[in-house]
């Protein structure tokens, strides 16, 4: 019996969890069903890879296999994984099952998990390259049917292709430009709220004068003063963002640095920066988790707005924030070359807010959501 149970977590995982009540288990299946759907419709494709595809193929081909190796093990983990009650604690500074409990965040995580699943499988799920142009008097401003699900724009270039590399782009710049911000901001908060005194002040009162700037028009400046690239626009977004994060990194370490583990720390000899990287930053750093989940979907609008000036990332490579500054000019005519990348900047940005909410409630049991 117990043979034939994981015989049905491989063959069908998350089949058994949902049926047992699992959170988690729909999502699994339908994972399970969509991948290989899409093995089997892109079967082509993936012999092609074999045979010596680009990084990005390989990139897909490897993202495949992984999720087709997980979809068990996740589903085998949830049927092995016991309830905790209500009188445990948490087993760290999140509370998992707090967050679980969180419909909202439950519901962004699953739809950010898809975005990202989706832009690593972009060469296997895109029906044509985003760049292409064939016969563009016949093919320019096609409203959505069956052969271009989302219509064409005014070089015949299918737009679901496009929003689909569009994602790649679009995440990467956030979570590159999200880390460089956290890690500067973390270095700077942490060595001031450590230091205090004048190094303190004097860093605090420079952040507070990098906050004065209109952070729009500061990002405008300096993408103006240069060529406008992907390197420079994940560089300036992330130099730019840093500030907010070193105040949230000194007041944690100014109310750690005081906790009795840090005091007997000192007591023992140990010197301020092993102090500081091995009690001070780890239980400093869960807000900051917090704050660049929001940050990411801040930094995707950011970008948006500096390629629809024209300022961020540069055709033909396609981002949603140029796909929807191609698209103004014909917002009656042809209205789903805009709309689509609107829409999708719109889901991944409400993606990152949920799941942020969620992870602050369960960071502070006193404002969690009930069910």
């Amino acid at each position: 019996m117990r043979r034939a149970g994981l015989l049905a977590d491989v063959l069908l995982p998350g089949a058994r969890a949902a049926l047992s009540g699992r959170s988690g288990g729909v999502a699994v299946l339908a994972a399970w069903a969509f991948l290989w759907a899409l093995s089997a419709l892109r079967l082509g494709r993936i012999v092609a890879t074999l045979g010596g595809g680009s990084a990005d193929q390989w990139l897909a081909l490897a993202t495949l296999v992984a999720c087709l190796v997980a979809c068990p093990v996740a589903a085998l983990g949830w049927l092995r994984r016991e309830p905790r009650k209500a009188s445990d604690a948490p087993a760290g500074p999140i509370d998992w099952e707090a967050f679980a409990r969180h419909r909202q965040a439950s519901i962004g995580l699953v739809l950010l998990a898809a975005l990202i699943l989706v832009a690593l499988l972009t060469p296997y799920l895109a029906p044509f390259d985003p760049n292409a142009q064939h016969a563009v008097v016949a093919t320019r401003f096609l409203p959505p049917s069956a052969a271009h699900p989302l219509g064409t724009d005014r070089f015949g270039r299918d737009v679901l292709s496009r929003v689909l590399y569009g994602a790649r782009i679009s995440l990467t710049i956030g979570f590159v430009a999200v880390a460089i911000a956290m890690t500067v901001g973390t270095l700077v908060g942490s060595g001031a709220g450590l230091a205090g005194g004048a190094v303190d002040a004097a860093s605090m009162r420079g952040v507070d004068l990098l906050l004065s700037f209109p952070r729009l028009v500061l990002l405008i400046t300096l993408v103006a003063l240069f060529e406008p690239h992907l390197g420079l626009v994940i560089l300036v977004l992330g130099l730019t963002g840093w500030m907010g994060t070193a105040r949230i990194v000194r007041g944690q370490v100014l109310s750690i640095r005081e906790e009795d583990y840090v005091q007997a720390a000192r007591a023992l000899g140990l010197g301020r920066w092993r102090i500081l990287v091995r009690h001070v930053l780890p239980n400093a750093l869960t807000p900051v988790i917090v704050a660049a989940t929001l940050g990411v979907g801040n930094t995707i609008l950011a970008e948006a707005a500096l390629s629809f000036l024209g300022l961020g990332v540069q055709p033909p490579t396609a981002s949603w924030g140029n796909m929807v500054a191609s698209g103004r000019d014909v917002m009656l005519n042809a209205w789903w070359i805009a709309a689509f990348p609107g829409l999708a900047i719109v889901l991944t940005v409400m993606s990152f807010n949920l799941v942020g909410d969620g992870l602050r409630d369960a960071l502070d049991p006193r404002h969690a959501r009930g069910p």
